[in-house]
């Protein structure tokens, strides 16, 4: 058996800088995704899910997942991050399952209803959407943020999830589920990141009002709330000293891994959960969350 503490690579990391929305495959040292531990056991055999943010980090940890568990997956992503992508769609492919890469930004509504309709066009179905994608920016004052980011965060975070929800809940029969990534944020608000944090207790709040609006429809709705995590978001968005020592405040005193997420977003994906909806589970490395 691994120490939790020493089951991945821990701080201090190379300082590294990226350009917002950033690359997996530029970061030191590369995230794990689960490509040489996952598993699976036909939890989600015949299912079909849309992934937003699904070309990198916990996006591409979850994809990998369900397409090992039996899934077919859309993943969505900016067409900046379109290596990454391609990167993704190989790797659920080989797993023998159907994997449709849609670039374009989620901020629109009218791409997220194209979203939906593309995946059910091609996988016939709609079982599963992860609201994943995600946008923060981190400032030491709060006169740094303007009105244009401030609206972006939340239109990246909160309207697109509505958006989402709103046009795959006509498509999904019973039994389906919609899985958001809070954050520990949504809790503990981190005082450098207040429109992203903001937005995370906006999308836990939100996911319980629907779980209760969906419940006769058959629809469970859930939140998973990671603490730091180590994706592009972290080299992308945060100044170098911050990367540097990321996850340090942790009981576990390192970042989690995109891998060691996996098992809960297949967990309240499948049957098993039947009874799981309003939820948020935390993943935070030890830090309380309540």
């Amino acid at each position: 058996m691994t120490h939790p503490q020493q089951a991945g690579p821990r701080p201090p990391f190379d300082t590294q800088e990226q350009v917002p929305p950033g690359l997996e495959s530029k970061m030191t040292p590369r995230p794990d995704f689960g490509e040489s531990s996952y598993v699976g056991s036909g939890k989600l055999n015949g299912k079909a899910a849309l992934i937003t943010g699904g070309d990198s980090g916990i996006g591409r940890a979850v994809a990998l997942a369900f397409a090992r568990e039996g899934a077919d997956v859309l993943i969505s992503y900016l067409a900046e991050e379109e290596d990454d992508a391609q990167a993704c769609k190989r790797l659920v492919e080989r797993e023998g399952r159907l994997c449709v890469a849609v670039p374009g930004d989620i901020c629109d509504e009218a791409h997220c209803r194209k979203l939906v309709d593309t995946a059910v066009q091609r996988f016939g179905k709609l079982d599963i959407l992860v609201n994943n994608a995600a946008f923060q920016m981190s400032h030491k004052d709060l006169g740094e943020i303007t009105a244009e980011e401030f609206d972006r965060t939340f239109r990246t975070n909160v309207y697109a999830n509505f958006f989402l929800c709103k046009a795959a809940a006509g498509h999904m029969k019973p039994g389906s589920a919609i899985i958001s990534t809070a954050s520990v944020n949504a809790d503990k608000p981190n005082a450098t990141l207040v429109a992203y944090a903001a937005t995370k207790g906006a999308i836990q709040n939100m996911s319980g009002g629907m779980a209760q609006l969906l419940a006769e429809k058959g629809i469970r709705v859930n939140c998973v709330a990671p603490g730091p995590f180590w994706t592009p978001l972290i080299p992308s968005t945060m100044p170098p000293d911050k990367v540097r020592e990321f996850g340090t405040q942790t009981p576990m005193k390192r970042p989690g891994q995109p891998a060691e997420l996996q098992a809960v977003y297949v967990l309240l994906a499948s049957d098993q959960a039947s009874y799981i909806s309003g939820a948020t589970i935390p993943v935070t490395g030890g830090v309380p969350f309540i």
